[in-house]
């Protein structure tokens, strides 16, 4: 399930997957700071993310399952090509770490908050310290 809510709507940007993996009502607490219900808020949180960071992608390094529930480490990338959380366009990659926390229910996510180190993406955006290598 994790894999596949990164693999097809955030790297793919294929937003209709949302029917498959997403509860109509899920509860949605992005790692840029959104906090959102509902599938459409998902995809437009999602539309506005991929639009500010070209090339962005999600690589899930890690996962431990549940019945229910799923924790994730992930790590996020992209090109800063349009404006983003008040910061205009860069050009750079930027490069941060997350975690997640997935609740399942009848084979869909009902809730999931994703956890990031928000000052190194403002650190990175503002160009105050260089991403990791």
């Amino acid at each position: 399930m994790v894999d596949e809510f990164y693999g097809r709507i955030w790297n793919a940007g294929e937003l209709e997957a949302s029917a498959d993996l997403l509860a109509p009502d899920v509860r949605f607490r992005g790692s840029l700071g959104a906090d959102l219900r509902g599938r459409a808020a998902v995809a437009e949180y999602v539309t506005s993310v991929r639009s500010a960071l070209s090339e962005h992608t999600c690589t899930v390094v890690e996962t431990v399952e549940e019945v229910d529930r799923c924790f994730a480490r992930m790590r996020f990338r992209g090109v800063h090509t349009a404006e983003l959380l008040g910061f205009p366009a860069t050009g750079r990659v930027i490069e941060w770490d997350g975690a997640a926390l997935f609740h399942l229910r009848d084979g869909v996510i009902v809730d999931l908050w994703v956890l990031a180190d928000r000052a190194d993406v403002f650190a990175q955006l503002s160009g105050t310290v260089p991403p990791e290598a």
